[in-house]
C-alpha cells in the first residue's frame, strides 16, 4: 500500500489547482473524488470567467485582484490552450451602478479601459451605459482545463465514507471498507459537501449556479458580465450563466427551466435569435460568510468544546485552537473558483511544505470564536 505525501479530496477547480502546486514541489500526490473530475458542484457549472472585482478598494476587491493577476499568469503560462483571453465587458445594472462605476476608477489597477455605447454596439452589446473592458480578462473551458492541470498527476475515482489518523498516517475508507488509499497529510476540497468533520464553525453556504451552452452563428468576439454572465463566441458556442439561486429546491424554483431567466437577460444584451440550446449544467458553489476563501488546518472542534467550556460564554483563547494533525481545507472560492484556486493551491502548499503562515484573512480559525459564542451556553 502506498503511502502519498498527500491525497486531495475533490476534483474541482480548488483541488485540481492544489494538486499541481503540490506536485510540481516535487511531493506525491493523489487526487479522488467521488464522481469525476470537474463532474459535479461548482467547478461543473462554472461559467470560469476570470477578471477581476471592481469596487471601491475593499480587503476583499483587492485580494480578489491579486488572485486574479496570478490565475490570469497561471493559465497562460501552463494552459494556454484551455484559457481564451477574449476580454471581458463589465457593464452597470443600472442608472444608479453606472454612477458608482465613476468612482472606481480609481480603486482598479488591473488593465482595462472604459467602453463607450457606440462602441458597445460594434462589438455587438446592447447597453446605454459606458462600461469598463478587461482587455487581458478572459474564460477557461472549465472541465477541460481541471483534465489539464491533472494531467501528470495520479487520479481515481474513489468514494470517501471515512477518515482514520493512526501513528501518523492518515487512512480513507470508502464503503466497501476493506478499500482504502493512504497518506501523510489529507486536503479537504470538497466544496459545499462534508460529512467527514466537524466543520460547522467554516460556515460554508451553497449557492446554485446554472449555465447553458448555446450553439449560435453570431459573430461575438468579446465576453461580459452584468447581472448575468455571457461569453464570447468560442468555437461556436456562447455560455450563459450565472449563480444567483439560493433555494434549497433548485429544480422546483426553476420549474424545469433553470436557463428561462439567464436567456431572457442574455436577450436584452446580445443579438441570440438563433441560439440554440446545446446543454444544461448546474451546480452548487460554496462560499464562506464573509466571502473570502477557507484554507487552513482544521480545527478540532470537538477537543476545543470539550477542554474550553466557556467557549460559547465569550472565552478569549491565549493561543491558537488545535488542530487535528495534517488535516488541510481549501474551500469557499465562491462563483469566482477560477480565479482563487491557482493562487490558493500555491499558498497551501507553501504551509504543507515549509510551514508558511497563512494570511489571516483567508484562514478558517477566523470564524471559530464568533461560531462558538453563537452556540447555546450548555454545549
Amino acid at each position: 500500500m502506498k503511502t502519498y505525501d498527500v491525497i486531495v479530496i475533490g476534483a474541482g477547480i480548488a483541488g485540481c489547482c492544489s494538486a499541481f502546486f503540490l506536485k510540481q514541489q516535487g511531493l506525491s500526490v493523489l487526487v479522488v473524488d467521488r464522481s469525476g473530475v470537474a463532474a459535479t458542484g461548482g467547478s461543473s457549472a462554472a461559467g470560469a470567467f476570470v477578471s477581476p472585482k471592481i469596487g471601491k478598494g475593499s480587503p476583499l476587491q483587492t485580494l480578489t485582484n491579486e488572485a486574479y493577476e496570478f490565475a490570469k499568469d497561471f493559465y497562460l503560462e501552463y494552459f494556454p490552450k484551455h484559457f481564451s483571453q477574449t476580454g471581458i465587458v463589465r457593464m452597470p445594472k443600472d442608472e444608479e451602478d453606472a454612477q458608482k462605476f465613476q468612482t472606481y476608477e480609481t480603486f482598479n489597477q488591473a488593465s482595462r479601459r472604459w467602453i463607450k455605447r457606440e462602441e458597445l454596439e460594434k462589438l455587438g452589446i446592447k447597453d446605454d451605459f459606458k462600461s469598463f473592458l478587461f482587455n487581458e480578462a478572459g474564460v477557461c473551458d472549465a472541465p477541460k482545463m481541471c483534465e489539464s492541470i491533472l494531467k501528470n498527476i495520479p487520479y481515481e475515482q474513489f468514494n470517501v465514507d471515512k477518515l482514520e489518523h493512526t501513528k501518523g498516517v492518515w487512512k480513507l475508507f470508502s464503503t466497501d471498507a476493506t478499500l482504502f488509499k493512504q497518506a501523510k497529510n489529507i486536503l479537504l476540497a470538497t466544496g459545499y459537501e462534508n460529512t467527514l468533520f466537524d466543520m460547522r464553525y467554516m460556515g460554508v453556504k451553497g449557492t446554485w449556479g446554472s449555465r447553458g451552452d448555446y450553439e449560435t452563428d453570431l459573430k461575438l468576439d468579446v465576453s461580459m458580465h452584468k447581472s448575468i454572465s455571457v461569453s464570447a463566441n468560442i468555437k461556436g458556442i456562447i455560455k450563459l450563466g450565472a449563480t444567483h439561486n439560493k433555494a434549497k429546491d433548485p429544480c422546483m424554483a426553476c420549474d424545469g427551466e433553470p436557463l428561462k431567466k439567464l436567456f431572457a437577460t442574455a436577450s436584452t444584451m446580445v443579438n441570440t435569435h438563433d441560439f440554440r440550446l446545446k446543454e444544461t449544467f448546474c451546480g452548487m458553489r460554496a462560499g464562506s460568510k464573509d466571502y473570502f476563501p477557507l484554507l487552513g488546518l482544521v480545527i478540532d472542534v470537538p477537543y476545543m468544546l470539550k477542554n474550553y467550556p466557556k467557549l460559547p460564554r465569550g472565552l478569549r483563547l491565549t493561543q491558537p485552537p488545535k488542530k487535528i494533525p495534517n488535516l488541510y481545507i481549501c474551500n469557499g472560492l465562491g462563483g469566482r473558483g477560477f480565479v482563487f484556486a491557482p493562487i490558493m493551491g500555491k499558498i497551501l502548499a507553501d504551509l504543507i511544505l515549509y510551514g508558511d503562515e497563512v494570511i489571516a484573512s483567508v484562514n478558517p480559525d477566523r470564524l471559530f470564536l464568533k461560531w462558538c459564542r453563537k452556540l447555546p451556553i450548555n454545549v
